[in-house]
């Protein structure tokens, strides 16, 4: 279980367009990457408008973002159109960085356990330390907190 002060996972998957993305493209820079489980569904909507409506404010401060879910680029590609997102999410089809970060586990909705994307979002500082790792997220203000958390 990853915590605070630990050395973040290098990851590397591929974002909507197809491109590489990988931890050390971030090494300098402030990273939120965050785990949702779904494309366009309320929750995960909400989360990504939170982070698009404090984009500018986010990048003031230095400070990249970067979603991670288990749908593939053409999700990806109709989520960010649909809601002109203006970050990179990463296709994450073989579930490789939800497992290093340990976001994939056992969930239950009404009363049925299934496997999915736990919501989780960790902060990563210019060496690649989680700084501030977010277990409950308020999806609504998520921007917010991540400015707070990063002492913006």
């Amino acid at each position: 279980m990853l915590k605070e002060g630990d050395k973040a996972p290098a990851f590397k998957g591929k974002n909507q367009d197809g491109k590489a993305v990988k931890l050390s493209d971030f090494k300098g820079k402030k990273l939120a990457l965050y785990f949702y489980p779904k494309d366009d569904t309320p929750g995960c909507t909400k989360q990504a408008c939170s982070l698009r409506d404090g984009f500018a404010e986010l990048k003031k401060a230095g400070i990249e973002v970067v979603g991670v879910s288990i749908d593939d680029e053409k999700s990806h590609q109709k989520f960010i159109s649909k809601y002109e997102l203006p970050f990179d999410l990463i296709a994450d089809t073989d579930k490789s960085i939800v497992e290093a970060f340990g976001v994939w586990g056992e969930k239950s909705m009404y009363g049925k356990k299934y496997m999915g994307t736990h919501r989780k979002t960790f902060l990563i500082d210019e060496k690649g330390k989680i700084v501030k790792k977010f277990d409950k997220v308020k999806v609504s203000e998520h921007a917010d907190e991540v400015l707070a958390a990063f002492g913006n």
